[in-house]
This record gives structure tokens, sequence and C-alpha cells, in this order.
């Protein structure tokens, strides 16, 4: 719908949020901060530990899918029990270049696409099918049991939500494994900047492998890489989504327009 002019003459800007949209910024809000508090608290953190699997998942699919893209041939994916992942893959120089960053990056992009459909209910169907893929994928690539155990669960859920009361709580998982992707991606690169884990991290064997900047210095521009695509996505929900996609515009009816 085109937004009516105001009484000042002046339409109002694509990046103001809606009442609705307000509401969805606040669960963003809500989401980041619940994740960041529980992210290492004592005993509550074991709540984020099975999305944290998935989003291990997801960042192993990055690697897979940008070394299938550049002409390589993926070999497994493993999920490993104490949070860590492993992407094994032949290929070219090309291949290893594109696909090390693929892990945060990919993630990260991830979470951007289900951020930006999570302020439409209609939008997030989409995205929930993007998600299903993705999980699936892994799981063909998987070798061991916790990798496609823990994708098959999260596709079934996903399944589930999408038929449950037609699909309307879709749109906060969504939002919320698309937060959660990019937090996850953020801290940990955080973590390898802060407090200097780079032994092992993909930053440090790109770093090894092609120079340039040392493996805390990729880490910095991955980081900036994924802020933007978390800021990015939310911006452009806003602006795309001004109907929240249930059929109804989420305005006032004083300011909705025609068609």
């Amino acid at each position: 719908m085109a937004p009516t002019p105001d009484p000042s003459g002046s339409s109002p800007s694509l990046l103001s949020p809606n009442k609705e949209q307000v509401t969805t910024l606040w669960i963003i809000g809500g989401y980041m901060i619940g994740i960041l508090v529980l992210w290492q608290m004592p005993f509550l953190k074991h709540l984020l530990y099975p999305f944290k699997l998935v989003t291990i998942g997801l960042h192993e699919f990055g690697h897979a899918c940008m070394a299938c893209v550049s002409g390589g041939k993926v070999k497994s994916i493993t999920v490993d029990p104490n949070l860590g992942g492993l992407t094994t893959y032949v290929g070219n120089r090309r291949t290893q270049c594109l696909a090390l960053p693929a892990g945060y990056l990919g993630s990260s992009l991830l979470g951007g696409i289900l951020v930006f459909c999570g302020f439409n209910i209609t939008a997030s169907k989409g995205a929930a099918i993007m998600l299903i893929l993705c999980l699936v994928l892994t799981m063909f690539w998987a070798r061991n049991l916790l990798a496609f155990g823990i994708c098959f669960f999260f596709a079934g859920l996903v399944g589930l939500l999408w038929w449950l009361d037609g699909g309307k709580y879709l749109k906060y998982f969504t939002l919320f494994i698309g937060v959660m992707s990019c937090i996850y991606s953020i801290l940990e690169i955080l973590d390898m900047l802060v407090l200097r884990k780079s032994n092992g991290s993909d930053a440090e064997q790109f770093a090894e492998k092609y120079g340039i900047f040392p493996a805390q210095g990729w880490g910095f521009i991955w980081l900036l890489v994924s802020l933007v695509f978390l800021v990015g996505a939310i911006l452009a929900g806003i602006a795309a989504f001004k109907d929240n996609g249930s059929g109804s515009s989420s305005g006032n009816p004083s300011s909705a327009g025609t068609n």
C-alpha cells in the first residue's frame, strides 16, 4: 500500500516503522538481550544449547555451500557436543579462499535474511522453506549423529510451526533463529578479537593461507560485514514490509493509503 501524505504534505519515510514493525523491533531487541544475558550465565546458558548447536550446523553449511559453488566437493560435516564444528572438502585454491570466510559470513547472511523475512508473516513462510532446505542439505553432508539429529529436529520443528495455527508463530521462530545466527557469528568473532581466541579459527587459517592481514584483522573485517547484514536486514524489513502479511494493514485506518 502506498502511504498517504500527512497534513504537512510530506510522505512518511520508508524507514519510519509502523505500529506492527515497532513491535517486531522490540521482539528483536528482546531476543538480542536474552541471548546476550544467557550466553555465559551458569545453568541458564543450557537453554541456548540446542540453538547453538543448530547455529553451528548452519555455520558449517555456509562452508559447505560455498565449497560446492566454487567447484569443490564436500566430504563431511560434523557438529561437536562441545560446541565445535568441522567441514571437510576438497577443492582448489579458489575454493579454499571462498569457503573459509563463508562460515561466519554465510551464517550472518542467512540470519539477516531470516530477520528480514521475520517482519512479514508470508515472507517468514518463504524463509522457513529456505531454512528447511539448508537443514536438509546439512543432514545430507552430516557424518555424525549429533549433526544429523539437531538438523532433523529443527527441520521438524519448523514444519510443526508452519502447520500450527496457520503458521502465525513461524514469524517469531524465524526471527529468533535469524537473530541467533547473527549474534553467534558476532560474538564468536569478538571472542577472537578481544580474547585472542584465534587458534585454529577460520580467520587464522585464512590469514595463514592468504596473508595481507593477521587473523584479528580478517576477524574485524568479517565482524563489520556481519553487522552490516544484521542492520541492513532490519532496515530493509522496515522499508519493505509496511503490511504485516496477515491480510490487513498494521497501520492506523487514518493513515492507510489506496492501492
